[in-house]
């Protein structure tokens, strides 16, 4: 089971008054590293997988220690628990190689933006995601 490897950098807007970053800021963190790898790493050249657009239907979040400024980015792993007909959940953990600071999924749904509904997971999507499904979601 692979596991997508994100590199965040951290920026000094990212801090709230009490020198550690923002819990809204976490959730821009997972949506750069979602994005990054549902649309970037999308299998194939020219591959129409999951550029019709998709929405968040559900996250969870589990701040495990803070996490201050520094100039080294953190890094985001990601992978797939589950695989639905119409949505998909994907978990991650927001880490140095010494410590977790979050342990996070999204529920993500894949959207057709031109009929403005949900529609249901492609082959090809599938194919990719189960590249990365890993049914355990990490331990807290």
């Amino acid at each position: 089971m692979a596991r997508h490897i994100y590199s965040c950098p951290l920026r000094w807007s990212d801090m709230d008054a009490f020198g550690h970053v923002n819990n809204v800021v976490f959730l821009r963190y997972l949506e750069e590293a979602r994005i990054d790898f549902m649309f970037r790493l999308a299998p194939g050249d020219g591959s129409p997988s999951f550029a019709g657009g998709s929405v968040v239907a559900r996250h969870e979040i589990d701040y495990v220690r803070p996490l201050v400024h520094r100039h080294a980015p953190v890094t985001v792993e990601s992978w797939v628990t589950k695989i639905g007909a119409a949505s998909l959940t994907i978990a991650y953990e927001i880490k140095d190689p010494e410590q977790v600071y979050v342990r996070a999924s999204t529920i993500v749904v894949p959207y057709n933006l031109a009929e403005e509904r949900p529609r249901r997971i492609t082959a090809e999507e599938k194919l990719f995601l189960q590249e990365y499904l890993d049914q355990e979601p990490a331990a807290v």
